[in-house]
C-alpha cells in the first residue's frame, strides 16, 4: 500500500512539474479574438452583383450607338438620394431639346433653357466610368430607379471630358447607355430618355 501511495505521489509530482514547464499558446483557430478578413474574402464571388468602376475609353460598339444627334424625349424620374431643384417635380424644361454627340464634337447648347449646361467641345474625351451588369448592381451603385430596366440589362455610365484639361465638364450631365439600345441623360438628379434623330 505504501508503495502504491508513493508511486501515485511521484506521478502527481511529475505531472505538476511538466505542466509548469509547458508554454501556453493560443490556437488561431480556437481563439476568441476576431481574425481580420483576408484579401480574398472581400472580393465578391459573383461579379454580376456589382458594377465594374473603372475609367476606360468607349468600346467601338458603344461608340457606334452613342454618336449622333439626340432629342430629349421624356422625363423618367429622379434619383432617390436627392433631387435637382431646377427640375423637380415636373422636369419638363429639357423635353424637346437636343444634344449633339459626335466622335470629334460634343454640344449641349441645344439644352436651351439652362445657361450652365451650354458646352461645346472639339475632340472630347468620352469614357466609360462604370459598367453595371443588371438592374440590381446598377441600383446598388447609383440609387436610381430607371423604368423598364431589367435584371439582365447592362448599363454603361459615360462621362465627357475636356481634352485640354482632362477634366469632366463641370455640371452634372452624364449618359447611361443601356445594352447599346437605349440612351439616358442624367442631369444632376433628373433622368431623361433620349431618342436618336440622326447619326
Amino acid at each position: 500500500m505504501k508503495k502504491t501511495l508513493l508511486a501515485c505521489i511521484l506521478i502527481m509530482l511529475m505531472l505538476a512539474s511538466a505542466c509548469g514547464n509547458v508554454e501556453t499558446t493560443s490556437n488561431p483557430n480556437t481563439s476568441s479574438e476576431p481574425t481580420p478578413e483576408s484579401d480574398e474574402s472581400i472580393i465578391p464571388k459573383n461579379k454580376s452583383e456589382y458594377c465594374t468602376v473603372d475609367r476606360i475609353s468607349l468600346d467601338s460598339e458603344t461608340g457606334k450607338y452613342f454618336y449622333g444627334t439626340w432629342k430629349v424625349e421624356k422625363l423618367l424620374g429622379f434619383a432617390n438620394s436627392y433631387n435637382d431643384a431646377s427640375e423637380y417635380p415636373t422636369g419638363q424644361k429639357f423635353i424637346g431639346d437636343e444634344i449633339i454627340i459626335k466622335k470629334d464634337f460634343f454640344s449641349s447648347k441645344g439644352l436651351k433653357k439652362y445657361s450652365k449646361y451650354q458646352y461645346e467641345l472639339k475632340n472630347p474625351l468620352y469614357q466609360n466610368i462604370a459598367t453595371c451588369y443588371n438592374s440590381t448592381s446598377f441600383y446598388r451603385l447609383y440609387k436610381i430607379d430607371i423604368p423598364d430596366l431589367n435584371i439582365n440589362d447592362e448599363v454603361k455610365a459615360i462621362d465627357i471630358s475636356d481634352p485640354s484639361t482632362k477634366m469632366s465638364i463641370p455640371v452634372g450631365v452624364s449618359f447611361l447607355a443601356v445594352n447599346n439600345d437605349r440612351l439616358i441623360l442624367l442631369s444632376e438628379a433628373t433622368i431623361f430618355e433620349l431618342k436618336k434623330i440622326s447619326d
